[in-house]
């Protein structure tokens, strides 16, 4: 870390505030190598906890910053380590204070833009969003207003990024996980003067995690990505040998790994199969609906896209 560095972060921490100029200066010095180190990166959320008012310009380098050390600081890029997830959620409860909405921007980006993320992570930012939109309040980075008394249009577009996030449980559908916070964020607003994509994302969510098909390939570990690029990076590995001796040790194998059409379901089934709603998730979806003791519009809503969808309409 430059010595400029640490100035501009030190005499930003100290007089609560940073200018245009004091950014682009620490823009220009934090990435001289290409990578934010762990001690750049502890001196930005240093300064992100005392900076009264940030500015826009302040947010965006904050949440690039510190996104680009989760992500990028170790290999294989694009993932999160458990360690790195470990020090990025201590570094959002350090000032014991509710997420700002910069650290909400930064959570949500990471699940966003990630190939993968420890659980611990995913948890974690499932819970900070389902608390900030119960009970948050101010303008939010993406633009609109954090609400506490309904669920504002601002607030749906951070849903939709965390849960169909390619770091969520399941990244382009839903979780079970993700399913029951809809419903408790539902259970807690219903009635209120809610945003009306809030119903329409509300039916997505739960009845793409009851109906919707999720390849189970969708998102790959990053120990695996790492024994995968150590593969592809060993000069020594000769592939003509490797498939001569899958040849004659398992004659058999070549179709599977290859795909023969009856090594698996074919696409059109395997989503036709998801579609049906099993006798498992209907008595989950009762649970659900009973916790409120009463069928509201939102359920209603849910139910009659379910209806239509299995031609019960």
């Amino acid at each position: 870390m430059s010595f400029e560095f640490a100035e501009i972060a030190r005499n930003a921490a100290a007089d609560r505030t940073i200018s245009s100029e004091e950014v682009m200066a620490l823009r220009r010095e934090g990435w001289g190598d290409g990578r934010m180190s762990r001690e750049e990166a502890e001196m930005v959320f240093a300064t992100q906890h005392a900076i009264d008012d940030p500015s826009r310009e302040w947010s965006d380098f904050f949440v690039e910053a510190i996104r680009n050390y989760v992500l990028n600081g170790t290999d294989p890029r694009g993932f999160a380590s458990a360690e790195e997830a470990e020090w990025l959620i201590a570094q959002v409860e350090a000032d014991g204070a509710v997420c700002s909405m910069t650290e909400l921007e930064l959570l949500t980006s990471i699940i966003e833009r990630a190939q993968n993320v420890p659980e611990t992570l995913k948890s974690y930012v499932l819970g900070v969003m389902e608390r900030e939109v119960l009970e948050g309040t101010g303008p939010t980075r993406c633009g609109g207003e954090l609400s506490d008394t309904h669920v504002s249009q601002a607030e749906c577009r951070i849903m939709r990024r965390v849960i169909f996030g390619q770091a969520s449980d399941r990244p382009a559908a839903v979780s079970r996980r993700e399913a029951e916070v809809m419903f408790r964020i539902k259970d807690a607003v219903a009635g209120n003067d809610n945003a009306p994509e809030f119903k329409r994302l509300f039916v997505q969510c739960v009845g793409n995690y009851l109906m919707g098909f999720a390849h189970t390939s969708g998102q790959i570990s990053r120990e695996r990505m790492l024994e995968l690029e150590a593969f592809v990076a060993d000069n020594k590995a000769n592939m003509g040998r490797f498939m001569g001796r899958m040849a004659k040790q398992a004659p058999n194998a070549f179709g599977v790994v290859f795909g023969k059409k009856e090594a698996t379901p074919d696409r059109a089934e395997q989503v036709a199969a998801e579609a049906e709603v099993t006798g498992y998730e209907q008595d989950w979806l009762d649970a659900q609906i009973a916790r409120s003791g009463e069928v509201d519009e939102y359920d209603q809503a849910l139910l009659e896209f379910i209806a239509e969808e299995t031609g019960e309409a």
